[in-house]
C-alpha cells in the first residue's frame, strides 16, 4: 500500500462498476472521487486535481471524449486511463489522440489488473 494519499477520479456511469473500483482503490489507500457522468467529471476537474483518472467513454450528458476534449482545452495533464466497452480500434485511437494514456476494455479486463496498473503508474 505505497499509494497512500494518491487521488483518483472515477468517471463511470455504471454504478456497480464504479462502486467496485472505488472499494478496491480505497482499500489500496487511494482517495477516490466518483462522477456518474461526464458533466460531473468536468465539475470535479474544476474543483480538484487528481493523480490519475479512470474514464468511461459512454456516459450521459458529456461522454468520455468530451471530458478528454475539456481536459485538452484546459491543459489538464492528468494521466487518463480509458475503461470502456467500446472495443473499436478507432475509439482507442481517438481517445489516445485526445490525450488518454491507456485503454482497457472493461469486459476483457479484471478489476485487479486495473488496480495493479494504477499502482504501477503513480
Amino acid at each position: 500500500m505505497s499509494s497512500t494519499g494518491k487521488t483518483v477520479l472515477i468517471a463511470e456511469d455504471e454504478r456497480p462498476m464504479a462502486r467496485a473500483l472505488e472499494l478496491k482503490l480505497t482499500h489500496e489507500g487511494f482517495k477516490v472521487t466518483c462522477a456518474a457522468n461526464g458533466e460531473e467529471a468536468v465539475e470535479a476537474l474544476k474543483k480538484s486535481s487528481f493523480d490519475i483518472i479512470l474514464l468511461d467513454l459512454m456516459m450521459p450528458k458529456v461522454d468520455g471524449f468530451g471530458v478528454l476534449e475539456h481536459m485538452k482545452s484546459e491543459k489538464i495533464g492528468t494521466p487518463v486511463i480509458i475503461l470502456t466497452n467500446l472495443s473499436q480500434q478507432e475509439d482507442e485511437e481517438k481517445a489516445k489522440t485526445l490525450g488518454a494514456k491507456d485503454f482497457f476494455v472493461k469486459s476483457n479486463t479484471p478489476i485487479a489488473k486495473i488496480i495493479d496498473y494504477i499502482n504501477q503508474q503513480i
